[in-house]
């Protein structure tokens, strides 16, 4: 029996190398993998022996030969095929162990690996004779199945062959998106890569899905890590599909809300949507004016906390409603140990900040729809004033912590905030009255002198004395109507500012 050995990642190969030796097994390797199974004393047929020629081109062309390939492709059960082999003296291959070029953390021309691919798929397509090793987690249930068994299954071999053609459609689709990184079409400013190409593997088993009865797991794109893998869990029950989508939104909202520079920020988001938020001087202070958002709604809510939490924080928490999970950059001695007494259900968790991916996707049926990651582009400096009163500095804060809460709920959306918390927030309506409605009902007088913030322009002046309704001093809102006139006409007339941001935040 013959095994190529060429790897990249030399993790475990001598030691996989001993064994098959010890096995009777012929070895034939190149390179660096060569001189590592010859520095440990095991006896290794050079490439350039079976193939009668050199490397060349530095290191560019070694495997690349019909005396490995047809060694490799060979069907064992084809008579023709072993015909050809005897004809040009050629030893067919039984077990390749490759791994590739590491191209993520270093892309390059130079890394863009091509024998390696080559050899791993020529194995992968010829498992019914060969079997193909590319994951180095895979070494020692190969050795012992040999051991056991003196060869492989074929569904040891079809299992192998398929997480082969994952990893070389995963090295693939790094490189097409190193060329969409660096240039061409997808370079351009404003512009969509012509293809995406997606390779994930499954990174977390989740305790189910949207429901009980669907399955859930959390998949991550191969041979990368994001935030979530660098995600702590302290106490509480295993995770769902649902408190991950959540605490996704809160976590993103938290460190969104912390680039207003006001202060620290606490969110507590329910089904995806904010249903209280605030920031403060302190953690404390910002948790309770988050829970007095919407105190019944944040029952069973993600609670996310943008600075390290303290023991008076973890008491309010505890005394408050029970939340599903709690996420925040860290925690002082002892608050686990406070919210394990108290909430021992309540998932608690430790997290580095988020990461947003470039192209924001979404399924749909038959394919998926992409666009920009969202974000906030606008700011202070860049809104204008279109009313006779303008706003003060106070509502102001009050008018920019609104406005960037508005791209967090779903649209249509009308946000209230006064004294740095939200007070009202009405998402996901038909209608951006009915939004307002529902947020001045949830403000229950809060509002007053405060702001008011919606994600698209007001067609009409009901939406402003909806605003009004509530008491707030300032209305922003995008602004594009052709009745913008008449809306900011209908702002003077009911003595509020009108702020005019020049962008639109739907979220759907």
């Amino acid at each position: 029996m013959r095994a190529l050995l060429s790897v990249y990642d030399k993790t475990g190969v001598v030691e996989l190398a001993a064994a098959l030796v010890e096995l009777g097994w012929e070895l034939v390797s190149s390179g660096g993998t060569a001189r590592a199974i010859v520095g440990a004393g095991l006896p290794v047929v050079p490439v350039e022996d079976v193939t009668g020629s050199p490397e060349m081109l530095g290191h560019r062309v070694v495997t690349l030969h019909p005396a490995l390939h047809a060694g490799i492709l060979a069907d064992r059960s084809d008579p023709s095929h072993a015909a050809d082999l005897q004809r040009f003296g050629i030893t067919p291959i039984d077990l390749v162990v490759s791994n590739l070029y590491p191209f993520r953390s270093d892309p390059s021309v130079e890394m863009i690996d091509i024998g390696g691919p080559a050899m791993v798929r020529a194995a992968a397509k010829n498992h019914g004779s060969v079997a193909v090793v590319v994951d180095p987690g895979d070494y020692r249930p190969v050795v012992d199945e040999l051991r056991e068994s003196g060869s492989l299954s074929a569904g040891t071999r079809r299992r192998l062959a398929r997480t082969a053609f994952a990893h070389t459609a995963a090295y693939d689709a790094a490189i097409v998106g190193w060329f969409d990184a660096v240039g061409g079409e997808a370079g351009v400013a404003g512009t969509l890569p012509p293809t995406i190409h997606l390779a994930l593997e499954r990174a977390q088993e989740l305790r189910y899905g949207e429901n009980p009865q669907q399955a859930g797991a959390r998949y991550r794109a191969m041979g990368t890590t994001s935030w979530w893998d660098g995600v702590v869990q302290h106490q509480g029950l295993p995770l769902s599909y649902l408190n991950l989508y959540d605490a996704d939104a809160a976590w993103g909202l938290v460190h969104d809300l912390a680039l207003l520079q006001a202060g620290t920020a606490v969110a507590i988001v329910k089904h995806a949507n904010p249903c209280g938020a605030a920031v403060a001087a302190d953690v404390a202070t910002a948790y309770q004016g988050a829970l007095e958002g919407d105190e019944q709604a944040a029952f069973g809510g993600i609670v996310a906390l943008g600075d390290v939490v303290d023991t008076a924080t973890a008491e309010r928490m505890a005394a408050g409603p029970q939340a599903d999970v709690v996420i925040a950059p860290g925690y002082d001695d002892g608050v686990v140990e406070v919210l394990r007494a108290r909430r021992k259900n309540t998932r608690v968790l430790s997290a580095p900040p988020p990461e947003a991916d470039p192209v924001q996707l979404r399924q749909v049926a038959g394919g998926f729809l992409g666009q920009d990651r969202p974000r906030v582009a606008t700011g202070r400096a860049d809104w204008r004033v279109v009313t006779k009163v303008t706003p003060t500095d106070g509502q102001w804060g009050d008018a920019e912590l609104a406005w960037r809460l508005c791209g967090h709920v779903t649209s249509n959306c009308v946000v209230l905030v006064e004294g740095g918390r939200a007070v009202g927030i009405g998402a996901g309506q038909q209608s951006r009255v009915g939004a307002a409605e529902i947020a001045t009902a949830r403000a229950r007088g809060r509002a007053a002198g405060g702001a008011s913030a919606t994600d698209g322009f007001y067609p009409f002046p009901d939406g402003v004395e909806a605003a009004a309704a509530a008491g707030v001093a300032v209305v922003v809102q995008p602004g594009g109507s052709v009745r913008d006139d008449e809306v900011s006409a209908a702002a003077d007339r009911l003595g509020l500012a009108m702020v005019l941001t020049g962008e639109r935040l739907f979220r759907h």
